[in-house]
């Protein structure tokens, strides 16, 4: 998979890409991640992305034109299946991830990027290869629902938002998906593309140690995991953040964890977890999940009766 991120702070991501499942993705070809000057698609002297917005009001916001040429140029490059080569610092394009600069050779297995079909003045890639991500507070939540059907993906380009916010007509008419990481406002979207960068890549076959690792945790579906649901459980359809599709089932926080030592300043680890019998441990953390999802995130199950 391929992730490219548009941004005007291209150092930042120098940190939290070159850390443990990201890295070792990026080492073992799962995933490249190219980092992109948002200024470089600019054309005056002073390399402009915002202006005052129209109507008046606070701040500035992000002008279309440089988020338009940025990913009408990206989406004009093809996708090649096979081994990175590192090339020199006088790139065309600045393919920067980390201290990295990371390029794809032309002569392998050259396969087309997209279908295209016209919307809004832009070839708009088959959402079912290619997703193009506008980081926003006023996007749809981002949650482990979109992290799947995004990992499902060949590429998704990551847009990241900034000042009072980004001209409407990208989220219109050059997004695929405007999406939020939560209920909250962030200086700009750079920490968001990191997160999903991290969600979606952890998702990919062979990106973790142990494959189970991404099914038995938070927000696997009731049922989805090895320990399944209740029968007296019932089932709502709630809508996911990207396509509007029902999922069906309810999500559950992850059960309780507890290792070595068996008791500590006076708490002891659960005696059932000591005992060996599966099935009880099974039932047991169904019933630690259901509990610790109804105290910390009710939202999770409403409509949900035992």
């Amino acid at each position: 998979m391929q992730f490219d991120i548009v941004t005007i702070f291209p150092d930042f991501f120098s940190g939290p890409l070159d850390y443990r499942i990201v890295r070792r993705a990026r080492e073992a070809h799962l995933v490249d991640v190219r980092v992109h000057d948002l200024r470089k698609y600019t054309h005056d002297r002073h390399r402009t992305v915002d202006d005052r917005p129209f109507g008046g009001g606070e701040g500035m916001v992000l002008k279309p034109e440089p988020l338009f040429e940025a990913v009408e140029s990206l989406l004009e490059e093809r996708v090649h299946h096979g081994e990175h080569e590192r090339h020199g610092e006088g790139s065309a394009d600045s393919d920067v991830v980390g201290a990295r600069h990371l390029s794809r050779d032309p002569a392998r297995d050259e396969v087309p990027l997209h279908e295209t079909a016209r919307s809004g003045g832009i070839d708009r890639p088959d959402s079912s290869e290619t997703g193009i991500v506008l980081l926003s507070a006023s996007g749809k939540l981002f949650r482990q629902e979109t992290a799947r059907q995004f990992a499902e993906l060949d590429r998704i380009v990551l847009l990241c938002g900034r000042y009072e916010g980004v001209d409407e007509r990208v989220a219109e008419h050059l997004a695929t998906d405007e999406l939020s990481i939560g209920d909250f406002v962030l200086s700009g979207g750079e920490l968001g593309a990191a997160l999903i960068v991290d969600a979606v890549t952890r998702l990919l076959p062979g990106a973790l140690g142990n494959e189970d690792s991404s099914v038995n945790e938070s927000f696997t579906a009731i049922g989805a995991c090895a320990s399944e649901a209740a029968p007296s459980i019932s089932h709502q359809q709630p809508f996911d953040s990207v396509q509007d599709k029902p999922v069906t089932s309810h999500l559950l926080l992850d059960f309780p964890h507890y290792t070595r030592p068996a008791e500590f300043r006076g708490w002891p680890v659960p005696e059932i977890l000591l005992g060996g019998n599966h099935e009880e441990i099974r039932r047991w953390r169904r019933e630690r999940a259901l509990e610790k999802t109804r105290r910390n995130r009710p939202d999770l199950l409403e409509g949900v009766t035992r």
